[in-house]
């Protein structure tokens, strides 16, 4: 601890943590509302009642109805032992991936932690799926391209956010996100009844502004880190080169046309083309 900067840097995240640990504590049992309403869908659906229309202190179950059973094994575990694993759980994940990132990039991580406080805790108060589901593509950058795809598609499913992060993700990864995706929506049709009962709950159900998910923007961290170069267009200093670059590419491209249209648009398609595959990691 003889570095001033590392020094700056813990006491930055011990205060965050301080905060979050100050959010959890000033709850108590108020906290964990929405998940106290994943936890009652659950039992709900095993009973035979209504997951989206619950009686008593609940708030509705809003996602599609296929994935109701995914909840179900830790649904029926009573509410104080349902209520410390996830919230132990989700603790355990962010503690791991803030350790990932930190060790490779200290400055920047103790900043956008610093930026991300207040979602992170208002989704650790209220127990929202917002910040397992960041938590699951943060993992998927690390995972084999099935199971990144697998877990793109549930957190999507879940919540529309996530569909951003598919560029993100490893080419066969964006691949088999697709696969699965297209799965999601053969079971979507498969119990479209339910879904348009979803549809109706989630859009009348009032929120207020959504802050929490700005706890998304973590997820982007692992493909950020390891990409560095990718931010530096933000940098104005790289804009003359660049529109440089463009230029002259235009340009070429331009008089490759001029000289042989048939050939310009045939090069273009087999430009496309490859990319398209390389995008997907099919080779040449």
């Amino acid at each position: 601890m003889r570095d001033p900067r590392r020094l700056m840097l813990a006491i930055v995240l011990g205060l965050v943590g301080g905060f979050l640990l100050a959010c959890l504590i000033a709850r108590g049992e108020a906290a964990g509302a929405d998940t106290r309403a994943y936890w009652a869908a659950g039992r709900l659906w095993l009973s035979g009642g209504d997951p989206y229309h619950p009686s008593g202190p609940f708030m509705p179950y809003v996602y599609s109805p296929w994935m109701l059973p995914l909840f179900v094994p830790w649904s029926i575990l009573p509410w104080d032992v349902a209520w410390f694993v996830w919230r132990g759980t989700t603790v355990i994940g962010l503690g791991w991936s803030v350790h990932w990132a930190y060790k490779r990039r200290p400055m920047t991580t103790a900043v956008l932690l610093v930026l991300l406080a207040f979602p992170l805790a208002a989704n650790l108060d209220t127990g929202n799926i917002n910040l397992p589901l960041t938590l699951l593509l943060f993992g998927a950058q690390f995972s084999r391209p099935a199971l990144a795809g697998l877990l793109w598609m549930v957190a999507t499913t879940v919540k529309w956010v996530p569909a951003v992060f598919w560029p993100f993700m490893s080419p066969r990864g964006r691949l088999w996100g697709l696969v699965w995706f297209v799965l999601a929506l053969i079971l979507t049709a498969l119990t479209l009844p339910q879904t348009l009962v979803q549809l109706q709950v989630l859009f009348s159900f009032q929120r207020p502004l959504r802050v929490d998910y700005l706890v998304f923007v973590w997820a982007i961290v692992p493909w950020a880190w390891r990409h560095p170069e990718a931010f530096r267009w933000l940098i104005p200093s790289t804009w003359p080169g660049a529109a440089q670059a463009g230029a002259a590419a235009a340009k070429l491209w331009r008089l490759h046309w001029q000289r042989s249209p048939e050939r310009t648009a045939e090069t273009m398609r087999k430009v496309m083309r490859d990319r398209v595959r390389a995008f997907f990691g099919l080779g040449a």
